[in-house]
């Protein structure tokens, strides 16, 4: 009986495909003021807690990713500078990390394109603050003896629909509503 358990297990698996942990993970972001440049921006890091990717066959077929939102840092500034930047990205000016301590991706589909160097165009559902909308971009996605990786291009996504408002007199006019991300991560 144990063994009929087993077998049926592994049938599943391969029909569902096989999920690999997160073992590797680069996540960079960039935040504009007025205009949208690289002198009017900063940049940073925010950690992957968690993760894992899903492969069928040879393929990336889909994953899910929990951001450690207590992570985010700039890295384009040091000291006070810096210290006072990540205390607004952290605090209720931003994402609130002691009441929304995590963010979630959730894979919905992984798509080819014709592009040579990003193969596919991945789809989800990212989740920060409690709101949830879809996001896209375009990625170079693989698996190779066992390692599935992701690797994306620069996408932006729109903070307003995630409630990721600068509360201060000013509004958000000095804050563009974009914020760019690229995102590496390896499973295995």
């Amino acid at each position: 009986m144990k063994k009929l358990a087993l077998v049926a297990l592994m049938m599943g698996g391969l029909a569902f495909g096989q999920t690999k942990k997160v073992v590797a993970s680069d996540v960079h972001w960039w935040g504009y003021k007025i205009a949208k440049s690289e002198a009017s921006s900063h940049d940073g890091t925010v950690d992957v807690k968690s993760g894992n990717i899903v492969v069928k066959g040879n393929k990336v077929v889909g994953g899910s990713f929990v951001l450690n939102m207590t992570t985010i840092s700039a890295t384009d500034l040091q000291g006070e500078y810096k210290a006072k930047l990540d205390g607004h990205l952290k605090n209720g000016d931003f994402f609130e990390v002691e009441k929304y301590p995590t963010a979630t991706f959730v894979i919905t589909s992984v798509k080819p394109n014709s592009d040579k160097v990003f193969n596919s165009t991945i789809t989800g559902n990212l989740t920060i603050k409690g709101k949830t909308n879809p996001v896209s971009f375009p990625a170079k996605v693989g698996v190779s003896k066992g390692v599935a990786s992701i690797v994306s291009d620069k996408f932006s996504f729109d903070r307003q629909k995630f409630d990721i408002a600068y509360k201060s007199t000013m509004q958000d006019v000095l804050v563009k509503d974009d914020i760019d991300m690229k995102v590496k991560v390896t499973a295995k």
